[in-house]
């Protein structure tokens, strides 16, 4: 049974984001948010401190939905590129409905130091379950690599699928098409370089990748 602190937060987060979706990040003001809930403006601190706590809930649902929409597609012991583009292909299916609102968050997550970029110590929690999301895809799958490019895989995965969001996010073509070609056209590019990266001729170049990618990951903690 759902309760009143609980019904009046699902109220603001389903009120925030249609704001976003409708005005714009940097129009939608946290005063507007609780006039259109039907909540006072301290009731709306209460439960959430600011915009960005509403687009780091945001994160959380999608990475929750995803998780769902994703798992029972995976296969296991597929190929790496099938499982890959499975998992591209859910993540862009559960983002659908903030096409509008992705495009105009760019200007703000990619500002140095934003809360809501996908980097952010803020966004540690919704980064950390779509790591681990990837980190389950490898699990299963076939062809994976193995020693330390194994290791660093999952971020470097996430990374590139970050990508692909960046890419859809900005993406005007009809249906989505050229978003669509990218998701497929992709994971056989990533399955080949993953194969050259084994051969003894690359070994220097994925140690110094690796080493690059876990120097990262310890600035984002």
């Amino acid at each position: 049974m759902t309760t009143k602190s609980e019904a009046t937060r699902e109220v603001l987060v389903e009120t925030a984001l249609r704001l976003f979706r409708e005005r714009g990040y940097e129009k939608t003001t946290m005063r507007l948010i609780a006039t259109e809930a039907g909540v006072s403006q301290g009731n709306a601190y209460y439960y959430f401190d600011g915009k960005d706590a509403f687009v780091q809930e945001l994160y959380r649902r999608i990475q929750v939905e995803h998780r769902r929409l994703a798992e029972p597609r995976l296969r296991e012991g597929a190929p790496l590129t099938q499982n890959l583009r499975v998992l591209w292909e859910a993540g862009i299916e559960v983002n659908a409905p903030y096409h509008d609102f992705g495009s105009t968050m760019l200007h703000v997550a990619l500002r140095p130091g934003a809360g809501v970029s996908p980097f952010s110590a803020e966004s540690a929690s919704p980064r950390d379950e779509a790591i681990a999301l990837v980190r389950h895809v490898l699990v299963i799958s076939s062809e994976v690599p193995r020693g330390r490019l194994g290791e660093q895989l999952p971020v470097l995965l996430w990374t590139a699928y970050l990508g692909v969001v960046l890419y859809w996010a900005v993406d005007d073509s009809p249906g989505l098409q050229r978003t669509q070609t990218l998701v497929a056209g992709a994971p056989p590019i990533v399955g080949k370089l993953l194969s050259f990266a084994r051969l003894p001729f690359a070994r220097g170049v994925t140690g110094d990748l690796t080493d690059l990618i876990a120097r990262l990951s310890k600035e984002q903690k």
